[in-house]
């Protein structure tokens, strides 16, 4: 194998691939990166048995060939090289030569035969959402993963499909997260309808969606996605994150959810996490407990902590009422993990008595409405 790429291309394409590869006993090819050549295009691949990942580039191929090459080497070579315009492969007998500018390395592989094979698409996609928006959504759904391997569905989100829309929910039975993305018709493709006639929703791992986070550029439009064989399709920008389907049936979680409330609080997003920061600063570290007082009268939501050790606090906020008095206990992260990722400035505090679920909601800002597509569930501590 001999060809000729940029240096930048090369460079975007192992810190799109060497992430999931690792250290393996038992297998140490997983700890490589595949490269070969095909159609005229250099392509970069690794797994870990889980999850691959391949990424495409733009080369000049004067001979054909793969090779794989332990991936943190390669990629501590080629992070850094000082900026240059190309970069030179060369592989021969279980070796890759690589050359930048005054810069060389040689590198010993692993012959790429032994190199897992990771599925191929053999259909069209199902669908595209927006790069961007997907986004948004996974950094305010996966604080709710479960870490927990004894129930391996709550492992990963759960993505229900409706012909107008698709929903992702995450939850580890202490707090849920649910957003619901509108899908149009120009997102679909062909097969859709017949997919979600046949199949009503999938469990994803949230390794495989941290490592769409990590790869779509801000610059990204669209992520086409595919579902095969208990295997989903992730592509972006050249770039494609297959990932094995979690096996499982998920809670029913919509159940949980409640419709109607009883008391409502809307308040500025910054302040509610200031004093809730502050407040749990103030919790004892094995019950890590806050109260929040929402006084109707008074239109304020008291949110205050004591312990023994540390002593107490209360901060009083400027609060949009409706309904009676309510007193909750919650664990403070699990309030942080709920309004942090919330991009308007006001939320909506939802609250029908101290024992049952309380929902956690954006505010339009300029009607003052509830926007419905985000919703947060949050248990109380009991008292």
């Amino acid at each position: 194998m001999k060809l000729i790429c940029t240096q930048e291309n090369f460079k975007r394409a192992i810190f799109n691939t060497e992430r999931i590869t690792g250290k393996q006993i038992t297998l140490p090819i997983l700890g490589n990166i595949l490269l070969e050549t095909e159609k005229g295009r250099l392509k970069l691949s690794a797994t870990n048995l889980e999850v691959g990942v391949v990424s495409t580039i733009g080369s000049k191929i004067e001979e054909e060939g793969k090779i794989t090459i332990p991936s943190k080497l390669l990629s501590n070579f080629v992070t850094n090289l000082p900026t240059e315009d190309k970069i030179i492969l060369e592989a021969k007998d279980q070796i890759l030569k690589i050359s930048s500018g005054s810069y060389s390395a040689q590198i010993k592989g692993l012959d790429a035969h032994d190199f897992p094979i990771i599925p191929k698409l053999e259909n069209g996609f199902l669908f595209s959402l927006p790069a961007q928006e997907l986004k948004e959504v996974m950094s305010k759904i996966l604080v709710c993963i479960s870490l927990n391997e004894t129930r391996p569905e709550l492992t990963g989100v759960n993505v229900l499909f409706s012909d107008k829309e698709i929903s992702l929910a995450a939850t580890d039975s202490f707090r849920l997260a649910e957003e619901v993305i509108t899908i149009d018709n120009k997102e679909k493709g062909d097969n859709y309808a017949a997919f979600i006639a046949k199949t009503t929703s999938i469990i994803i791992p949230a390794s495989t969606f941290s490592e769409i986070l990590r790869i779509t550029s801000p610059e990204a439009n669209a992520i086409n996605i595919a579902i095969e064989e208990n295997q989903i399709f992730f592509e972006i920008e050249g770039v494609l994150i297959v990932s094995r389907l979690v096996n499982g049936k998920y809670p029913e979680y919509k159940q949980i959810i409640p419709q109607k409330f009883n008391t409502r609080a809307v308040l500025k997003k910054e302040d509610m996490s200031r004093a809730v920061k502050i407040a749990s600063a103030f919790t004892s570290s094995k019950s890590g407990e806050i109260t929040f007082s929402i006084n109707s009268k008074n239109k304020e939501v008291v949110i205050k902590s004591q312990s023994q050790e540390t002593g107490e606090n209360l901060t009083k906020l400027p609060a949009d009422i409706t309904g009676p008095d309510q007193e909750i206990v919650f664990n403070p992260r699990y309030v942080l993990d709920g309004i942090n990722p919330i991009p308007t400035a006001q939320v909506a505090f939802l609250v029908n008595n101290n024992s049952s679920p309380v929902v956690i909601k954006m505010v339009d800002e300029k009607s003052g409405n509830v926007i419905e597509k985000y919703t947060y569930v949050a248990m109380p501590i009991k008292s």
